[in-house]
């Protein structure tokens, strides 16, 4: 059982404390609800490219990192399609340091052309590199693009083209600071070896003076249902043929979410799993295939991606993989498949508990979710979870005219440039 406090400043942050004096540190983890789905379609990986510029210095203190270490302490940010999260921590002693930081960024970033430069010639690097250059870096391009019609996880959370960053003008970024980053938009949580009395004294003097700003409220178009299978074959500059095949699921706060990670896990949760039994050790179909799910907020996929083995053909591997999916949708799923996977799921929520950045951020999210006392009682959405539920739900959803299958090939460059290179090292 993880305990809180819980407060909302008068500007409407909202504010959770978790008091830990088994450690010397505090952690402090501010997230803002914001992430790629609140992007315009023509001005796409706004959030992410926020994410940098949080970093590029504030009115007042124009090096965020500096005081920060100074102070003993360390820092990281990360962005999906749904939030953008930014989290620290540092020796307790120092916390009035870390909300410093953290209520000034958010009261007075600092806004010029040379930083917006700077951070965006950074992210359209990090696109190339990851996403334009990288073998198998546009497959989720493609793969949202077909899922997804009118959902804003349409595109990723870099964004859908380059030329939108390229294109970004101080103005935008303003308006997009503006309308997201106040304090009616986040959530701060304070965890470490703090009380909840001096946590709240030192909220208030940083963050109780910053104007609310305008609630922001989301109003996103819903994708419709999908009635007919989807596919998409690509030809690209990579080693070896992938398969990928993904479902609609359900959003995060219904229960068909929770089924839809008990499937993920038995199709692919480890060696044990079917995918990796039957696909790779017993038929040697692919080299490797995983099952996961995106995790959204709203309506996800549930993914199952391999790459073939050497000789085998793309029509071979989806019908190895339809055959088991048609089996669990018939047969359904053991009780041992279901009992070990909701054992794996509490190992890992317990797992994450240990870690003091992680309750942080845990609570935050679920602060976000609507209750930071949901992390507390997630576990009773996966032990309700009947035999009979995955059933129903997997011939529900594992449907084909649910799904969208990407056929990647490798066009042939790759595997002719290795064995190029293969030739020059015997010649040598």
């Amino acid at each position: 059982m993880i305990h809180f406090h819980k407060f909302v400043l008068d500007n409407g942050l909202r504010v959770i404390v978790h008091e830990d004096n088994s450690s010397p540190m505090v952690a402090v983890n501010v997230l803002y609800d914001v992430g790629a789905r609140d992007e315009l379609e023509d001005k796409t990986g706004f959030a992410h490219l926020f994410e940098h510029l949080m970093f590029s210095g504030s009115m007042h203190i124009p090096n965020y990192d500096m005081p920060l270490q100074m102070a003993g302490g360390e820092n990281n940010a990360y962005t999906t399609n749904d939030i953008t999260n930014y989290y620290l921590q540092l020796p307790k002693e120092n916390l009035e340091t870390a909300l410093w930081l953290e209520s000034d960024r958010m009261l007075s970033l600092a806004f010029n052309e040379q930083g917006l430069e700077v951070q965006r010639k950074v992210v359209m690097e990090e696109f190339k590199e990851h996403y334009i250059n990288k073998p198998y870096g546009d497959v989720w391009q493609h793969i949202r693009e077909m899922a997804y019609t009118t959902h804003p996880y349409k595109w990723m959370t870099i964004g859908r083209k380059l030329e939108h960053i390229e294109q970004a003008t101080l103005e935008d970024v303003k308006a997009f600071f503006k309308k997201h980053y106040n304090p009616l938009n986040a959530v701060l949580c304070v965890a470490g070896n703090v009380t909840a009395e001096e946590a709240r004294a030192a909220v208030e003097k940083w963050f109780g003076n910053i104007p609310p700003g305008e609630k922001y409220e989301r109003n996103l178009p819903q994708e419709p249902l999908q009635t007919e299978k989807r596919t998409k074959t690509v030809y690209a500059p990579v080693p070896v043929d992938a398969f990928y095949k993904v479902w609609h699921i359900a959003p995060r706060l219904q229960s068909g979410y929770y089924i839809a990670d008990i499937l993920s896990e038995v199709l692919g949760g480890g060696n044990s799993s079917r995918l990796y039994e039957i696909l790779i050790k017993e038929q040697q179909l692919f080299s490797d295939i995983s099952c996961y799910h995106t995790g959204s907020l709203d309506a996800g996929l549930l993914v199952i991606a391999g790459r073939l083995s050497k000789g085998v053909s793309m029509e071979a591997a989806e019908a190895a993989v339809d055959t088991i999916i048609n089996d669990i949708i018939v047969q359904g799923i053991t009780s041992d498949e279901l009992e070990k996977a909701i054992n794996k799921v509490e190992a890992m929520i317990v797992f994450e508990d240990v870690n003091l950045l992680s309750r942080a951020n845990n609570l935050a999210f679920y602060e976000l979710l609507g209750d930071a006392a949901m992390m507390n009682t997630e576990m009773e959405n996966y032990d309700g979870i009947s035999l009979e539920d995955v059933k129903v739900y997997a011939a529900r959803t594992l449907v084909d005219t649910n799904s969208s299958v990407l056929y990647y090939y490798a066009d042939g460059k790759t595997a002719i440039a290795e064995e190029e290179d293969d030739d020059d090292e015997d010649d040598e």
